[in-house]
């Protein structure tokens, strides 16, 4: 059987990243309303207050849940973070903190490579 060809992949320029959840491939983003909702969760300052705290390596599991959802929603799904905590991750715990640390990774601008290997975000 064939895999269903993915029409919309990931652009890393435009900081999405591509990720199977729920056996699905969807996009993620951390668009600017996305950013502007984990500041607030994470009761962060300012955008550099919110990258030093993602960098780390100190997240917790609810804090990967948190960092996916909006990932999700911005990259257009309409799931609340309770709908993402009941979502399996391709790879489990260790997927979601790959998936994490790529996404932070294009968005904050990381060195090309690190986030491939979901440097700066310890396993929860």
């Amino acid at each position: 059987m064939r895999e269903p060809v993915t029409v919309n992949r990931a652009n890393r320029h435009r900081g999405e990243v591509e990720a199977v959840i729920d056996g699905e491939r969807r996009i993620l983003c951390l668009t600017l309303g996305a950013l502007a909702e984990l500041e607030t969760a994470f009761g962060a300052e300012s955008l550099a207050d919110l990258a030093t705290r993602f960098s780390s390596g100190r997240l917790k599991s609810a804090d990967l849940t948190r960092i996916l959802a909006c990932g999700l929603r911005g990259g257009g799904n309409r799931l609340s973070d309770v709908d993402v905590a009941e979502m399996a991750v391709d790879g489990g715990v260790a997927g979601a903190a790959r998936v994490v640390g790529e996404l932070l990774a294009v968005t904050f601008g990381a060195a090309e490579g690190n986030e491939t290997r979901g440097e700066g975000i310890a396993s929860p």
